[in-house]
């Protein structure tokens, strides 16, 4: 089973990019397996959506644990939620 993590995040008006970048940088710091950060052409303003691929539920178990515990991603996310209003997250199914 593959699943798709979808993490969406209403940034703060002229936060946007700011926030796009912090993810870009922390996905290849946590050497986040087959992930894009996607930011909104229509839509709800200032979005931004992480997506990454993982095998199963355990795959992001595996990924929330290295967030807790990996000290440069965690650098690398500091302040992070400063730059945000609101966010989901989906784990997605593909089909």
């Amino acid at each position: 089973m593959m699943i798709v993590v979808r993490n969406t995040f209403v940034a703060k008006p002229g936060s946007a990019s700011k926030l796009a970048a912090m993810f870009k940088e922390a996905a290849a710091i946590g050497k986040l397996p087959k992930h894009r950060v996607l930011t909104d052409l229509t839509g709800e303003f200032n979005r931004v959506i992480l997506e990454y691929e993982v095998d199963n539920v355990g795959g992001f178990e595996a990924q929330m644990h290295e967030y807790a515990t990996n000290e440069a991603l965690r650098a690398a996310m500091k302040g992070y939620t400063e730059l945000w209003i609101s966010g989901t997250r989906e784990l997605l199914q593909v089909a």
